[in-house]
């Protein structure tokens, strides 16, 4: 058996979820006339109470375009130090736009109100960098699917429309955090000026996301997407299947979460270090293997002889995602692996 931890990314359309595709409407995205797309920007948007919203090829793209909306080159953003705004987007917040960014460490992520308004710098005069928006990752990926607090998201917006700065929500897997939590998705959204959404990762699309904000702000995001070469022709095939997968996809996460903690609890029980499973919120498990001795690297290749594929993305971290292509028999199976594993490698310690 082959089972794929890797990540959510990995996930493939259904049969249902092609079909669907095939026979979507289409027209030329660029001139605004692809029926479908536009349909699923309106939808999204409401979904989160925003004014509008539009469709990118990538979660970093649409967290690009966002941030781009709110911060000028030359000023900064704040995020969590493990964000995938500052971690993995290559240093595109620079590169394309010339944004400073600035970070607060926090355990596994969580945010604390408190962390990022105490180094925010706003109005800092002609001298010194001024901060210009806060970006918030829910779920947070390298904290290991970590929900947000909603008090801490309205104490930390309370405290930026006190500074005057803007809010940026990285909700890559807000879907995750909404089923797990039971947070309405426009309660999420009323917080922040610019959010941007993820629909082939947990929700099963094969591509997509979307940056949501105000009508405005999609209007000139809608020239920076073409500017940065991701303006799309007839997608409407694309966005049938962010349709497809919020009818039907959305509502299956919950099972995800649950596997997750299957994982969780069959690793814990061999050794405690490794992970505690009160933390894991939604669909990521990261495994702590510095009591261990092994390194990340060495146990995902120990498990990948038996068909399990995990991601190791520290000297002693590694992780592991669930989603819609892992049933029970393969969540089953890739606990009885990542437990024999760490079994032999504490027989050997």
């Amino acid at each position: 058996m082959r089972v794929d931890l890797r990540s959510d990314t990995v996930t493939v359309p259904s049969k249902e979820m092609r079909e669907v595709m095939s026979y979507a409407p289409v027209g030329d995205d660029v001139y605004g006339e692809d029926p479908t797309v536009n349909s699923l920007e309106e939808r999204v948007a409401q979904m989160f109470g925003k004014e509008a919203a539009v469709f990118t090829p990538s979660g970093s793209l649409a967290n690009q375009l966002g941030i781009r909306m709110l911060v000028s080159p030359g000023e900064e953003l704040l995020a969590e130090t493990n964000s995938h705004i500052v971690r993995a987007e290559l240093g595109a917040a620079a590169v394309f736009s010339g944004i400073t960014t600035r970070t607060w460490p926090a355990q596994r992520g969580l945010l604390f109100a408190s962390d990022a308004l105490s180094v925010a710098r706003p109005d800092s005069g002609p001298y010194l960098v001024s901060t210009k928006a806060i970006a918030v990752e829910n779920t947070h990926n390298f904290g290991g699917g970590t929900v947000q607090p909603l008090s801490e998201i309205q104490a930390l917006h309370k405290g930026a429309q006190e500074m005057g700065l803007a809010l940026h929500l990285d909700g890559a897997r807000i879907w995750n955090a909404h089923i797990a939590s039971e947070t309405p998705l426009i309660e999420y959204g009323k917080y922040f000026d610019t959010v941007s959404v993820c629909l082939s990762k947990g929700l099963g699309a094969p591509v997509g996301s979307l940056m949501l904000s105000t009508k405005e702000n999609v209007v000139k995001a809608r020239v920076w997407r073409k500017r940065y070469g991701a303006g799309m022709r007839q997608i409407g095939m694309l966005a049938a299947a962010g349709h497809y997968a919020l009818d039907t996809n959305l509502s299956l996460l919950h099972h995800d979460h649950r596997r997750a903690q299957f994982l969780a609890k069959r690793c814990h029980a061999i050794s405690s270090s490794v992970v505690d499973p009160m933390h894991v919120d939604t669909n990521i498990v990261g495994l702590d293997l510095s009591e261990l001795p092994i390194s990340a690297t060495e146990f995902a290749a120990m498990v990948k002889t038996e068909g399990v594929l995990i991601s190791a993305l520290g000297p002693k971290f590694a992780r592991l995602v669930t989603h819609l292509n892992i049933d029970d028999p393969a969540m089953e199976y890739a606990a009885d692996v990542l437990a024999d594993a760490l079994q032999r490698t504490l027989v050997s310690k």
